[in-house]
């Protein structure tokens, strides 16, 4: 891992092939396995993109945790991977006191990404608090979209994974430092530090450290639903290859920049989904050398 600086790190395709990912392996077990936990019945398709990118950048086998009404569909659209129904609150909202549904696979995850699909704050944090406890020792965890807002008011509740990601956009990243955005690198800087995560926000990534990387590609077509659903998944799936943390951040997010790129140039400066991004990604990583 390059060392800590004072300045900021540029990614450019010659430092993250300076900065290679844990090789592939040779079966799904030794690639990684992942759990998204997500998709309530109002937003099945955020565990879909999520999980359907941690397996696009090489995690070798996936668990969904979602919504008990979706689980079906999902397990027909994704049949890579494996469903788990959850219950849910008369809403459709993934209820926070049922993870133990998951007990078995969450206990044996090398990752878990939750948040992508999740409608309703309180259960979340339900959630989040209890989720640590059913971890594995060496287990990664990555917290996006509604999982987030349930930090600031944890505290001491949460027992974080020494292994932590972040994926907040503006609005999620100012919940998380309890006031307004005024310099995106500095405020990241303190969320990683008061959280001791790794933080990746608008192609910007901070560690607890202090050190900070720039992504220099992508642009504001990645504004769309369901994009940061595809980076917190890209980032989970190499955690699940065993990447740590401020190198799955620095290179999902390179990647989910890139593939924004690439459909830009492609398709428009705006209009393309965030589904269009997952094919990107393997042919990316194969044009940086690395096996997906």
């Amino acid at each position: 891992m390059p060392q800590p600086s004072r300045d900021p790190i540029t990614l450019t395709p010659g430092e993250l092939r300076a900065w290679p990912l844990p090789s592939g392996a040779d079966s799904k077990y030794a690639r990684g396995q992942v759990i998204v936990i997500g998709g309530a019945r109002l937003a099945p398709g955020g565990a879909l993109l999520a999980g359907t990118a941690a397996l696009r950048v090489g995690a070798g086998r996936l668990t969904m945790g979602v919504g008990e009404s979706v689980a079906v569909p999902l397990a027909v659209a994704v049949p890579e991977a494996g469903v788990v129904g959850l219950a849910e609150t008369p809403a459709g909202a993934v209820r926070g006191d049922e993870l133990d549904r998951l007990a078995g696979e969450l206990a044996d995850a090398d990752a878990v990404v939750l948040g992508s699909g999740l409608d309703d704050a309180d259960q979340a944090g339900v959630m989040v608090a209890a989720l640590p406890a059913l971890l594995g020792s060496s287990t990664s965890l990555l917290l996006g979209a509604f999982a987030l807002g349930a930090l600031p008011g944890l505290g001491d509740d949460f027992s974080p994974a020494d292994k932590l990601v972040l994926t907040p956009n503006p609005a999620e990243a100012a919940i998380l430092l309890g006031r307004e955005i005024e310099d995106l690198e500095r405020d990241l800087l303190s969320i990683a530090a008061r959280f001791g995560a790794t933080v990746s926000c608008q192609g910007v990534i901070a560690a607890p450290d202090g050190q900070r990387w720039l992504v220099g590609t992508g642009q504001g077509g990645l504004g769309t639903s369901g994009s940061g659903d595809v980076l917190a998944g890209a980032i989970g799936g190499l955690l699940a290859r065993g990447a740590p943390p401020e190198q799955a951040a620095c290179w999902g997010t390179y990647l989910h920049a890139a593939a924004g790129e690439r459909l830009n140039a492609r398709v428009g400066p705006t209009g393309y989904l965030a589904r269009e991004l997952l094919p990107e990604l393997p042919v990316l990583l194969a044009e940086l050398g690395q096996r997906a």
